[in-house]
């Protein structure tokens, strides 16, 4: 991999700093900082593992159709391939560590899809407007992530 120029990203609501990226680790990890209301929409990636370690606040997650309340100090793993997705519930910003491995589509999507930060930055900017829905679906596409949004 290439030096990357940051290690932050900024996509839709959801601030992602790199804590490992290191393609010969297995793994990366991710610190995400998430705006009230804001997640993905439901997406599914059959070459990653991933888990989310939640350290401030409240998500909803919904992992193959079941939805599970998760606060500070939960655990909640996706199996690989399943469906799934997650939504900052409370009014304040919530963090949680997210763990991919091997991480490769992960490194891959966060980076080239998300609005590079300065090194390091640890606030959500102000918003942005909507996400290019259709951008970030063919980068995902590229990444082995596949998003599940309606078809217009």
């Amino acid at each position: 991999m290439s030096d990357p120029q940051t290690d932050t990203y900024y996509i839709a609501g959801i601030l992602l700093r790199f804590l490992v990226r290191d393609p010969t680790a297995g793994y990366c990890l991710v610190e995400g900082l998430v705006g009230p209301g804001a997640g993905p929409p439901p997406n599914r990636h059959p070459a990653d593992d991933e888990a989310f370690y939640v350290l401030d606040g409240t998500f909803e997650f919904i992992v193959g159709g079941e939805s599970r309340i998760a606060t500070a100090g939960d655990f909640v793993k996706i199996p690989r391939g399943e469906v799934h997705t997650f939504r900052n519930i409370g009014q304040a910003p919530a963090r949680a560590l997210i763990l991919n491995a091997p991480g490769n589509a992960h490194v891959g999507f966060f980076s080239q899809a998300g609005e590079p930060m300065p090194p390091g930055t640890k606030d959500l900017p102000p918003p942005s407007g909507p996400p290019d829905i259709p951008r970030l679906l063919e980068i995902g596409r590229r990444n082995g992530i596949e998003f599940l949004v309606p078809q217009h």
